[in-house]
């Protein structure tokens, strides 16, 4: 019953994102679906694109390893939402014809700067991806008894499909249905498993007093504050979330359904690094990545399992389709068009952007191959995007006088912070480069800022 569940689910959302696709005849309506939704509809499609696999098994994995100190690291990213909703989201006014971060960044800096900003969104996103892919792979291993590799092309095969055919409209979609299952079948997982270990009590009878601590597993609250930042800058603004930022009506449909989301992470994240505590209260010699899938297998029955297994892939494939149209796009609209001299036709830029979707899928398959935990690929996908994008854009959307000039020496000093301190000193006071390289991209900018305006 449960896998008949599971494949009539896995059906519904190929059809629906083919359905509602059909239409999607340009770019625009591949990359932004007419700019035309409501605050719920963002709430529901930004929760659904970002709580992927890394802020969902990923978490219950680390949350296995090192206790409940990982929750608290997470909430960086729900402090990150509702201060993109307070700060960001009032001046997404000013970008109404916008498609992508490059657009943004284009209308300030020039279109070098869209160029440079597109590879860099491809990249940070294919690495995302990978993480969902590989999260897949788990999900088809674990529940369907498929090698992880063919579980990785089966499920991302879902995913390309129909986002290759509808792009955002289908991803919109396909989000909403998403958004409602996982919403309601992480918090059954979670109940069933208190049931099933005995409540907290039970926990905390077989879970050593560490995870409890603060910092935990995590040994050195400098670690700690260093992962919470990560979280809080990492993703900020990366293609995917601003995309969302462009599919609303208005800038307060766009500051609520924001907002939203950042409240609702907050428990979200609560209740998948709980399910971690109970996956080693069940089994301490488990596999910490396959933390919730266990639990999923052992606490609960037969139709309400086939069900959460349908949350938990949805929890997937709603992070992989934004991240998978989120890099095409970048690739076509950032990179390919500033390219070429001739305008492209509506026909080609649709044919081409559908092409990209390979490539960038083969790209994550090797992320997702290449290292194992979901979450550290999240952490390593990180380094190509806040450290060279981040201050510049946020600097832009906020109203400062920038120059081209700004966003080349701060990007500069960003790569340069994290090779230096990741691979020369090698993370020293177990502090991530990507906070080093944010704060050199900022030194640089807003110093170079100082100066131009003391010359004025």
């Amino acid at each position: 019953m449960d896998k008949i569940i599971v494949v009539l689910y896995l059906l519904v959302i190929l059809l629906v994102g083919l359905f509602t696709g059909r239409k999607v005849k340009n770019l625009s309506q591949f990359s932004v679906a007419e700019r035309s939704f409501g605050s719920l509809i963002i709430f529901a499609t930004l929760s659904a694109s970002f709580i992927g696999g890394g802020f969902s098994m990923g978490n219950a994995e680390k949350v296995f390893l090192f206790g409940i100190v990982n929750i608290f690291a997470l909430w960086g990213f729900s402090l990150k939402e509702i201060l993109v909703a307070k700060f960001i989201a009032p001046h997404m006014d000013n970008y109404n014809t916008a498609i992508s971060v490059g657009d943004i960044m284009e209308q300030h800096y020039g279109k070098i700067s869209k160029i440079i900003t597109g590879f860099f969104s491809v990249i940070v996103c294919a690495g995302i991806l990978g993480a969902q892919i590989g999260s897949i792979g788990y999900i088809f291993n674990v529940f369907l008894n498929i090698p992880q590799i063919y579980g990785i092309f089966i499920g991302f095969g879902i995913v390309f499909v129909y986002s290759t055919v509808g792009g955002m409209r289908s991803v919109v979609y396909t989000d909403i249905i998403q958004f409602v299952v996982l919403s309601i079948g992480i918090p059954v997982t979670l109940i069933f498993g208190l049931i099933k270990v005995g409540g907290f009590s039970g926990i905390q009878a077989v879970v050593p007093s560490t995870h409890f601590a603060f910092p935990g597993g995590y040994k050195t609250i400098t670690v700690f504050v260093s992962l919470f930042l990560t979280f809080l800058l990492g993703e900020t603004l990366v293609p995917p979330y601003v995309q969302r930022l462009f599919l609303a009506k208005d800038k307060e449909h766009v500051r609520k359904g924001t907002l939203w989301s950042g409240l609702f992470s907050i428990p979200f994240f609560a209740i998948t690094g709980l399910i971690g505590l109970i996956a080693y209260t069940l089994n301490p010699e488990l596999d910490p990545n396959l933390s919730m899938p266990f639990v999923i297998q052992e606490v609960l029955p037969v139709g309400i399992r086939g069900i959460v297994v349908a949350g938990v892939i949805s929890i997937v494939m709603s992070s992989a389709d934004s991240f998978l149209n989120a890099a095409s796009v970048s690739f076509i609209h950032d990179i390919i068009k500033p390219l070429k001299r001739k305008q492209m036709t509506i026909k080609t830029e649709m044919m081409s952007v559908r092409f990209i979707n390979i490539l960038v899928g083969i790209i994550s398959v090797v992320f997702a191959i290449k290292i194992k935990s979901i979450l550290d690929i999240l952490l390593y996908a990180y380094n190509f995007w806040s450290p060279i994008i981040l201050v510049p854009l946020v600097s832009a959307i906020l109203g400062f006088k920038v120059k081209f000039t700004h966003f080349i020496a701060g990007a500069v000093a960003g790569v340069s912070g994290v090779i230096i301190w990741n691979i020369i000193m090698k993370n020293p006071f177990g502090i991530d480069g990507l906070i080093v390289g944010i704060m050199s991209n900022a030194i640089i900018f807003f110093g170079l800022l100082i100066i131009e305006k003391k010359k004025r």
